[in-house]
C-alpha cells in the first residue's frame, strides 16, 4: 500500500527532473498543438515523380512488360496513394499495375476512388477486382478469372512483353497469370532496390517525419514516472504521430525494467518503478508515408542510472558511434562487417541480430546482420544517398537491455545523422 501511494504522488511530476535538451523538441507553439508541416507542395511533387521514374528505370533495366503492386507501402511509393493501408496488407482489396509502355494504372477499392484526385502519377483509375474469400465467398474462382483476363489484357494491349514483377500475390493469382503464359519475377526486390535510394526531397519529408517523431519521443520522455505503465507511455508516440498527420506504428516494442530482457517483448500493463531501465523502438510511419525508426532507453524517473545501466549503455554508444564512423559510400556489405564493432561475448546471447537496415517507407533493404550472424554470401554495396538505420542492443544475463538505434543518411563523406534527439548523459 506504500508502494502504491508513493507511486501515485510521483505521477503528478512535480519533482521530476525534465532534461531541457529533449523538452526542446516539443511543439514550441504548445504541447496541446499538432505540428504542422512546412514541406512545400513543390517538393512532394518532385517527390512523386521521382519515385515512379526510379520504379519505371527498374523496371526497364530488369526488362519488365509491368509491374503488378499489391503491397500498399510499394503503391504509397509509386502513387503517394494511401487508403486503408493497414487493412489492405492482410486483405488485397487494391493494386496498381505499371505498364512499361503505357499507362499506370490503380485499381481502387469500389467507391473510394476520389481519394486519389490530384495525383499526377496516376493515368487511369479503374475499379479494383477483389477475388479475396472475405468478400468472393464460392465465386473466388470466376471472379478471379476476370481478374487475371484484365491483367493479361492490359499487358498486350500495351505491347508489353510476358515478363511480369509482382509484389506480393497470392498463389491462386499467380497461378492464373502463369497460365496465361506469364513470368513472373520478384516485384518485392525490383521495389525496394528502386527506394532504397533517396532524392534530396526525399530527404527533406523524412527529416519531418522524424522530427515528428522526436516530439512523440519528448512526449514519452516527460511522462516516463513511476507509476505510470508502459501502453501509457507507447500511447504518446501513437497520439503525437495521429495527431501530426502520421499513420501507424509498425510495432509494440516499449518495455520496462526486467520485461526489456529479453527483447520482442510488447508493450503491456506492466506498472514501471523508479530507477527502472524504458526502452524502445518507434518503428513509426509518419507524414507522407515515411519511417522514423528511432531506438533510446532511459531511467523511470530520470534518476541516475545505476552502475551496471551505465555499462550497458556505454557499451551501446560504442556500437552505435563506431559503426557510423565506419559507414562509407562504396563499401561492401562484407567490408562493412569486418570493420564493425564487435560485440563482447557476454553481450552476445542477448544480441539484436542486425547491425544495419535500410529505411524509407518502411524497413527497407538491405537487413545487414550483426557480426556474428554475417553471411559472407550475402553481397551488396552501402551506396550514396541510402538511409541506413544503425542498431544496438544490450544486455547480459539477469540484466535490463538497452537499446538505441539512429537514421542515418549515407553522403560522398559518409553517413550523416537525420535524428538527434540527445542520448543519455551518463
Amino acid at each position: 500500500m506504500l508502494r502504491e501511494e508513493s507511486d501515485s504522488a510521483e505521477l503528478t511530476g512535480s519533482t521530476v527532473f525534465k532534461d531541457e535538451r529533449k523538452q526542446a523538441y516539443l511543439n514550441p507553439e504548445g504541447a496541446d498543438r499538432p505540428l504542422i508541416s512546412p514541406v512545400p507542395a513543390t517538393t512532394l511533387d518532385r517527390v512523386r515523380r521521382y519515385r515512379l521514374e526510379r520504379l519505371r528505370g527498374k523496371m526497364h533495366e530488369w526488362d519488365c512488360g509491368a509491374l503488378l503492386l499489391y503491397d500498399p507501402v510499394n503503391i504509397r511509393y509509386a502513387f503517394d496513394s494511401s487508403n486503408m493501408s493497414i487493412w489492405t496488407m492482410h486483405n488485397a482489396s487494391r493494386y496498381a499495375l505499371i505498364l512499361a509502355d503505357g499507362p499506370a494504372i490503380l485499381f481502387e477499392f469500389e467507391g473510394a476512388e476520389h481519394v486519389n484526385d490530384g495525383l499526377p502519377g496516376i493515368d487511369e483509375i479503374r475499379p479494383a477486382k477483389s477475388w479475396i474469400f472475405f468478400t468472393s465467398g464460392n465465386l473466388t474462382e470466376p471472379r478471379l478469372k476476370t481478374w487475371a483476363d484484365e491483367v493479361a489484357d492490359l499487358v498486350s494491349r500495351n505491347g508489353g512483353n510476358k515478363r511480369v514483377a509482382v509484389d506480393r500475390l497470392e498463389p491462386a493469382g499467380a497461378f492464373e497469370l502463369r497460365e496465361r503464359g506469364f513470368k513472373l519475377l520478384d516485384g518485392q526486390e525490383l521495389a525496394e532496390r528502386a527506394r532504397s535510394i533517396k532524392s534530396t526531397e526525399e530527404i527533406e519529408l523524412m527529416r519531418w517525419t522524424i522530427r515528428v517523431c522526436e516530439a512523440g519521443m519528448a512526449r514519452m520522455y516527460e511522462v516516463s514516472e513511476p507509476g505510470r505503465t508502459e501502453r501509457e507511455i507507447w500511447a504518446e508516440l501513437h497520439f503525437e504521430n495521429a495527431r501530426s498527420g502520421g499513420e501507424w506504428l509498425e510495432t509494440k516494442l516499449l518495455t520496462a525494467g526486467p520485461r526489456t530482457n529479453p527483447w520482442y517483448q510488447e508493450c503491456s500493463d506492466y506498472v514501471i518503478k523508479r530507477g527502472e531501465m524504458i526502452s524502445f523502438d518507434t518503428d513509426m510511419i509518419g507524414p507522407y508515408g515515411y519511417c522514423a525508426d528511432l531506438s533510446r532507453s532511459w531511467t523511470a524517473g530520470h534518476v541516475a542510472m545505476s552502475a551496471k545501466q551505465k555499462e550497458l549503455y556505454a557499451a551501446a554508444r560504442d556500437q552505435i558511434e563506431h559503426n557510423l564512423a565506419v559507414l562509407k559510400p562504396g563499401m561492401t556489405f562484407e567490408e562493412f562487417n569486418a570493420l564493425s564493432w564487435r560485440i563482447p561475448e557476454k553481450y552476445q546471447p542477448y544480441r539484436y541480430t542486425l547491425a544495419l537496415h535500410g529505411t524509407g517507407m518502411a524497413d527497407e533493404w538491405p537487413g545487414i546482420l550483426l557480426h556474428p550472424d554475417f553471411d559472407p554470401d550475402f553481397s551488396g554495396i552501402i551506396e550514396e544517398n541510402m538511409v541506413l538505420n544503425v542498431e544496438s542492443l544490450i544486455a547480459e544475463a539477469g540484466s535490463e537491455s538497452i537499446k538505441l538505434e539512429t537514421q542515418a543518411l549515407i553522403t560522398a563523406r559518409g553517413a550523416e545523422r537525420l535524428d538527434t534527439f540527445p542520448w543519455e548523459e551518463i
